[in-house]
C-alpha cells in the first residue's frame, strides 16, 4: 500500500481592509470629525434663556416640569442669565417697548446661539394684529425652530427642541461656518422695511456688518 505524502498547503497572504484597521482599534477608542464631536456636545447640553411673556409661558413652565421632564432631552438647564445660555426660548407677545430688551438679552448671549420662536404670537403677532405689538420676532432676531399653536402644547415645544438638535448634529461646525452661510444671512424684514437698518440688530449676520461698515468708511472719506 502507497503512502503519499502530504502536500504543502499554499498561505495566501492576508488581504488587509479599512474594516480591520477599525476593528483593530483600542475599545476605548473614537474616531470621528471634530465638527460632528462638537455639534454632538452642543445639541445634548442646551442652556435654554426663557422669554416668556404671556400664556405661552405656563405651557413652557409646564415642559420643563415633572410631567414632561425636559431633562431627558438634555435641555432642562434654564437659565436667567444671557450670559450662560445658548437657546432663546421667546414664548408669547413682545410689544415694541419690549423689544430693546429682547435684543440687548439677544446679544449678551454667547455664540453659537439659536431662537425658538414658541406660539403665535411670538411668529406672526398672532390675534395682536397692532403697531403696538412686533409682528413676528424674526424681523429683528434670527429664528431657527416656530412652533404653531395659541399655545402651543408641551409636546410641540419637545419636538422643536429635537428638530433643533437634529438641525445642530447635521449643521453645526467647530467655528460656526453655519452661521456664514447665504440663506441664514438674508436681511430681516424689518431691516428692509426701516429706513434707518443702524437702530436695528444685526448680530450674527456678518454680511450686514461688513456692508454697514463699509457705508460707514464710504461717508467718512466724503
Amino acid at each position: 500500500m502507497a503512502i503519499t505524502a502530504p502536500q504543502p498547503q499554499t498561505v495566501f497572504p492576508r488581504q488587509t481592509s479599512s474594516l480591520d484597521a477599525r476593528l483593530e482599534l483600542p475599545e476605548n477608542v473614537v474616531v470621528s470629525r471634530l465638527d460632528e464631536l462638537a455639534s454632538w456636545c452642543r445639541k445634548n447640553s442646551l442652556w435654554p434663556m426663557p422669554f416668556a411673556t404671556a400664556c405661552c409661558g405656563i405651557e413652557l413652565m409646564a415642559t420643563g416640569a415633572a410631567r414632561h421632564d425636559l431633562a431627558r432631552f438634555g435641555a432642562e438647564v434654564f437659565r436667567f442669565s444671557p450670559r450662560q445660555c445658548d437657546l432663546m426660548i421667546v414664548a408669547g407677545r413682545v410689544v415694541m417697548k419690549m423689544l430693546p430688551v429682547l435684543q440687548r438679552i439677544w446679544l449678551q448671549m454667547s455664540e453659537p446661539k439659536w431662537c425658538i420662536s414658541m406660539g403665535a404670537c411670538a411668529s406672526t403677532g398672532g390675534v395682536f394684529d397692532t403697531y403696538a405689538v412686533v409682528q413676528g420676532i424674526d424681523r429683528f432676531i434670527p429664528v431657527d425652530m416656530y412652533v404653531p399653536g395659541c399655545p402651543p402644547r408641551p409636546e410641540q415645544l419637545i419636538q422643536a427642541i429635537i428638530d433643533l438638535q437634529d438641525k445642530i448634529q447635521r449643521e453645526g461646525t467647530i467655528t460656526g461656518r453655519e452661521f456664514d452661510t447665504a440663506a441664514r444671512q438674508l436681511q430681516k424684514r424689518a431691516l428692509t422695511e426701516s429706513g434707518n437698518p443702524l437702530t436695528l440688530d444685526a448680530s450674527r449676520n456678518p454680511v450686514i456688518q461688513r456692508q454697514l461698515a463699509a457705508e460707514r468708511s464710504a461717508a467718512a472719506v466724503r
